[in-house]
């Protein structure tokens, strides 16, 4: 077994025993399983936590500030001063985004986890028995995929006059969103680096999440929302949200 198979079997057999504990619920398993990856994964989501807050509070660095005035004309002399500032002062500016791009293997583990756990046909299901080394997997499989109005293993849309409207699609497209806007710098500088990694992240990390949750299985958009509330609450507890930021223009300083 490749070290990405055995990655993605403890996933499979984590993940099970999740679904076995409460009750052969797939869909709950799945929010508690992402809480369990946000509790493993913490020192990368507060790496990520510490590196927005440095820049945001960087903004009201005087020294910092008379940088961007001094050199506004000339960006390239600018993006060296600010690359400067960035080593005296030990901030990665990328260090708000890479924790993001690190947890894309998660991603896809989980994801092909969740297929595998729902295995559709004869061949799946025996591949499935021989992944999980739980005791009483005779009892497990197959697994309930419904959760509310949800099928886990496929894509999710909601008929509405005539119209299949991909409701989860929307909000982990929103909800990715609200993240990535709440750890934005305050204002965003012409030649800064980090703010044009930023607001790239801002818009690309939506609309891609939001693409996968469209077109892959539903159980994977439940990951994806539970982990970005879960992200938008632990902003929120440190009191560093830059809530301005979800208003447009909000990122200015008046």
């Amino acid at each position: 077994m490749s070290p990405w198979e055995y990655f993605i079997s403890i996933f499979v057999n984590v993940l099970l025993w999740i679904y076995d504990v409460v009750g052969h619920n797939f869909g709950l398993a799945i929010i508690l399983f992402t809480i369990l990856i946000r509790i493993v994964t913490w020192p990368l989501n507060a790496q990520q936590m510490k590196g927005a807050a440095a820049m945001q509070d960087l903004q009201n660095d005087k020294d910092w500030q008379a940088i961007q005035k001094k050199y506004a004309k000339d960006r390239e002399k600018l993006a060296q001063e600010q690359m400067r500032v960035y080593r005296e002062k030990g901030i990665n500016p990328f260090g708000s985004c890479l924790p993001t791009l690190i947890q894309f293997p998660i991603i896809i583990a989980l994801y092909q986890s969740i297929i595998r756990a729902l295995a559709s046909t004869p061949l799946d299901l025996l591949k499935l028995s021989r992944t999980i080394s739980l005791p009483n997997v005779s009892d497990l499989i197959p697994l309930n995929s419904h959760f509310l109005w949800m099928d886990l293993g496929r894509p999710e849309s909601v008929p509405f006059l005539g119209f299949a409207i991909p409701t989860l699609a929307v909000i982990v497209a929103l909800t990715t969103y609200v993240q990535a806007k709440l750890t934005m710098p305050a204002t965003t500088t012409p030649g800064d680096q980090s703010a044009a990694m930023s607001g790239m992240m801002s818009i690309y990390m939506p609309l891609l999440l939001g693409y996968f949750a469209l077109t892959f299985a539903s159980g994977l958009s439940i990951y994806f929302i539970t982990s970005n509330i879960l992200g938008i609450v632990q902003y929120a507890m440190r009191g560093k949200a830059n809530w301005r930021s979800l208003i447009p223009g909000g990122l200015k300083n008046k």
